[in-house]
């Protein structure tokens, strides 16, 4: 069994009782993390390792974005890509060491790509705009690399609803940024492009809904339930065979000073 979960916690620092309740109460194998926004030097390395973490991989930046891989599986790969002509600390690769067992072997990539803004027009919004480069960009990499040749899971807050029960209500939010046609229709390409099956609709397909992300700005968040699926597992095609399931801890949204995002957890029988 190989059971790794993704998470946007939104500052670690911040919210690391809330990381360390997750890995206890849990108990993942790998625990991929987005939007870190610390730098390495003052990463909270300790508090993970005695919670039974001692393989650490991190990717930090001072107050924005950052990557991390934690886990209780041998690594014996890390590296990271840059996009757009960026250093942003936005993707890590890792690969589980061959003391890791059956999950010997298998590549992790978390991704935590731009949120875009709030206008969804590339000459009026150059976030906007950065965000449509990488996504193009990340697809040049998938058609080039075919990552999904072998065992490989790509994880992370890619910041895309794509699928029309992605979100509460898409006729809605057709023009707002996550889920604009423009947007959705880049992601998909680009998982297309690399061969990855999106786990979580292959266990769970429309029309039903599923969301991972709840705003601050609602003041009665799971009452009103206009959620979003920002965060994402996807799967190679003979890991996707081995998938039991793909968990989404809503519970956490309601947690003391949450995250805005849940975190999803995918269960592979390997």
């Amino acid at each position: 069994m190989l059971v790794v979960t993704s998470w946007n916690i939104n500052s670690v620092r911040l919210r690391l009782p809330q990381v360390l309740r997750f890995l206890e109460e849990r108990r993942p194998d790998v625990l991929c993390l987005q939007e870190t926004k610390c730098p390495d030097d003052k990463f909270p390395l300790s508090e993970i390792r005695k919670a039974g973490y001692p393989h650490c991989a991190i990717f930090g930046q001072k107050g924005y974005h950052g990557v991390a891989v934690f886990s209780r599986l041998p690594i014996d790969e890390i590296s990271s890509m840059s996009f757009c002509g960026k250093s942003d600390a936005r993707h890590m690769r890792v690969r589980l060491g061959p003391e890791a067992g059956r999950a010997a072997g298998i590549v992790i990539h978390n991704f935590y790509v731009p949120a875009g803004g709030d206008v969804p027009d590339p000459a009026l919004n150059e976030k906007f705009a950065h965000k449509l480069g990488f996504l193009a960009e990340m697809q040049a990499w998938a058609e080039k690399t075919r990552p999904t040749v072998s065992p490989t899971i790509l994880v992370g807050d890619l910041n895309v609803a794509p699928l029309e029960h992605d979100v509460w209500s898409h006729k809605q939010l057709l023009d707002v940024v996550s889920h604009t046609p423009v947007e959705t229709s880049a992601l998909e390409a680009m998982r297309e492009a690399g061969g990855f099956a999106d786990a979580a609709r292959v266990l769970t397909p429309q029309p039903e809904k599923i969301y991972t992300w709840w705003s601050y700005r609602s003041p009665d968040w799971a009452k009103a339930n206009k959620g979003r699926r920002l965060d994402h597992v996807w799967l190679s095609p003979d890991l996707m065979t081995t998938c039991r399931a793909v968990e989404i801890l809503k519970d956490a949204r309601g947690w003391e000073r949450p995250s805005d995002h849940a975190p999803v957890t995918a269960v592979l029988d390997l």
